[in-house]
């Protein structure tokens, strides 16, 4: 089964060894260490010489980070189904996506409700989240975070992300969606 906690943390192992094989440091693993605040303005060189001593919790932020997490704690309740957390990151709804008209909520039982309705009129939606805001999208909106539609785990988890019929199901969607694709 995909795991995407694991997916995240084979990222960060490549990661932590690109940034610490003192022989191969590639420019665009250190670039990648700007997303934590204490990087953001380094200089290349400050950040050449920080990448020795980086340890993997570090290279764990960093993925945490890149996938639209605050770090690797908030992924990793994320991506396990935490039900005590309220942010949902920002995987979901990323740059390039304005141009989709979707239905955003401020609530999750008046999302719900409307995605309810939706689908009682025969309409298949999806209720999905950004941090702690709510949407409902079409298909083409699927379509364009890399997932399929049409595929089975949907349907088990009810076309609702935020609190799904099957949390396996969507562990094995946010799998699909950071498994990079060929």
């Amino acid at each position: 089964m995909l795991d995407p906690v694991r997916e995240l943390k084979v990222r960060a192992e490549v990661l932590h060894h690109l940034l610490t094989d003192t022989h191969t440091i590639e420019l665009s693993a250190l670039e990648r260490l700007r997303v934590l605040p204490e990087h953001r303005k380094a200089t290349p060189e400050a950040l050449a010489q920080a990448a020795p001593t980086l340890q993997r919790k570090h290279c764990l932020a960093v993925v945490g980070r890149e996938a639209g997490f605050s770090g690797w704690e908030h992924a990793k309740r994320v991506l396990e189904g935490d039900a005590a957390e309220a942010d949902f990151g920002k995987l979901l709804y990323g740059a390039g996506r304005s141009a989709f008209l979707n239905h955003w909520l401020a609530s999750y039982d008046e999302a719900r409700a409307v995605h309810a309705d939706l689908l009682a009129a025969g309409e298949r939606r999806y209720l999905l989240a950004y941090q702690k805001q709510f949407f409902i999208s079409e298909a083409d909106y699927i379509e364009s975070l890399g997932l399929d539609p049409n595929d089975p785990d949907w349907t088990a988890i009810g076309w609702d992300w935020v609190k799904p019929r099957s949390m396996a199901a969507r562990a094995r969607l946010y799998a699909k969606l950071l498994t990079p694709r060929a």
